[in-house]
């Protein structure tokens, strides 16, 4: 059984294991593995230098908290001198002047990144077989799709590849893979985690947030990359807590909302209900009580995600016009890319009418005041994460609908820009099955409290 991201910690910490031994036995899991999956685009190659001036550190006892970690990193934040290509044609040849906050942050504690993850193509699409460099397969159920868009960072955790990942999320792309993959996944609330150098599709919506094997591994990134930044108006000033200090205490009497309105939208009965038993016995050993709750317009997320997302990220590629960055987009990107492109210059043309977007905003304002409300009621909310297991490689799906239908439970949260994350439950058909909880803006120590009460139930 592989080391725990805390135990991983403390044995490069002791001197058990340097970092460099670390970083060289990823790389050569990668090296061996890695054409299958197709889950890392890009390795650093000054990796192994970077570790061996982490163990320096060590040995001086200076080495920040991430002390030797691998960390694989979405191939939309910009990481210097690595390729931040979106896993588009596009960006091919565009490498990174600068480093994103949140690698900076990183290398401040002396975490390693080994390497660029695959994704899809700018972050359109919810199966990671969108990217221009090849589909990414599914190691916890090969043959299946990984999910999206975050599919390379989820694969790298799961085909153990990497202590942690990053991966960005505007409407699921990091809860959907993580529970497709059988790994956690953290979607922080808007505000918490910088923006600053991610190539994002939605600026609405989009926020940085980490994968793990665990709970603690959530956690201890989440410590490292949260809080606010001079290089991004949006973060919030609100104090960061000690996650990992919080984590061992333990959570006793909460109220935990289900939401009867999610369970129509299942289409896999059985997710439901494995989500119903995992809640129940989750609130059993906490003392907790667990209520039925309603949350009004839910129905229409995906209804009022889509055109915020198709003007924003439309509006977002003007500047790929082939003279600063790349290739002109239009010219050189894949399907759903273009449809996402086309579809936000017909959305903006037609509002002048208030046609979508002001009516998809309303929707949005709707859907938040509807959390504001369920958290007065509730600690936090738990629901399937996808309403159906994922797909086999190369399934023809040609209602694009089919595939946003993916989000149908996540993409709420993004609306409402309260944090949710993803644990593991359990699996149908040999499959990962993942647990969603969301709780209230800001409040991301609750969140991480119960998911590794979760996770302590499930192993």
């Amino acid at each position: 059984m592989p080391l725990s991201t805390g135990q991983k910690l403390l044995k490069i910490r002791k001197g058990e294991i340097t970092a460099a031994e670390n970083i060289k036995g990823f790389l050569n899991v990668i090296r061996k593995n890695n054409t299958a999956i197709n889950a890392i685009l890009h390795i650093n190659d000054t990796a192994v230098k970077e570790a061996e001036a982490v163990d320096k550190k060590i040995k001086s006892g200076e080495a920040g908290k991430l002390a030797g970690l691998a960390i694989a990193v979405k191939s939309n934040i910009s990481v210097i001198g690595l390729p931040i290509s979106c896993a588009s044609k596009t960006l091919e040849n565009y490498y990174g002047t600068f480093d994103a906050d949140v690698i900076a942050k990183i290398k401040a504690e002396d975490g390693v990144i080994i390497g660029m993850a695959n994704m899809d193509e700018f972050a359109c699409g919810s199966s990671g077989e969108s990217s221009a460099f090849g589909r990414t397969d599914n190691p916890a159920a090969p043959g299946r799709i990984p999910g999206g868009t975050s599919s390379g960072s989820a694969a790298a955790i799961a085909a153990g590849f990497c202590d942690l990942a990053l991966g960005s999320d505007t409407g699921g792309s990091i809860r959907n893979p993580a529970s497709h993959c059988g790994v956690v996944g953290i979607k922080p609330s808007y505000g918490r985690v910088s923006r600053y150098g991610l190539v994002d599709m939605t600026m609405s919506f989009d926020q940085i947030g980490p994968l793990s094997n665990d709970a603690y591994g959530a956690a201890l990134a989440m410590q490292v990359i949260s809080g606010k930044s001079e290089n991004d108006a949006a973060t919030s000033a609100n104090k960061v807590p000690n996650y990992l200090r919080l984590l061992k205490k333990g959570l006793k009497g909460l109220k935990i909302g289900i939401v009867s309105e999610f369970e129509e939208m299942c289409s896999d009965k059985r997710i439901y209900r494995l989500m119903e038993g995992v809640t129940h016995k989750f609130a059993a050993a906490t003392k907790s009580g667990v209520k039925q709750i309603k949350l009004p317009y839910v129905d229409l997320a995906i209804q009022a995600y889509y055109p915020i997302v198709y003007v924003e990220f439309f509006s977002g590629t003007r500047k790929f016009d082939g003279r600063k960055y790349g290739k002109k987009i239009e010219e050189s990107c894949g399907e759903e890319v273009l449809r996402r492109i086309l579809g936000g210059r017909e959305i903006s043309r037609a509002e002048y009418h208030g046609t979508y977007y002001r009516k998809a905003l309303k929707a949005k304002k709707l859907i938040s005041e509807g959390f504001e409300r369920a958290f007065k009621e509730v600690d936090i909310i738990i629901s399937p994460t996808t309403p159906m297991l994922p797909h086999k490689l190369g399934t023809k799906i040609t209602d694009p609908r089919a595939m946003y239908a993916y989000d149908a439970y996540t993409t709420p949260a993004n609306l409402a820009g309260i944090c949710a994350g993803v644990v593991p439950a359990g699996r149908i058909d040999g499959i990962p099955v993942g647990l969603q909880i969301m709780a209230p803006a800001f409040k991301e120590e609750l969140l991480l409290q119960a998911m590794a009460e979760i996770e302590k139930r499930s192993n």
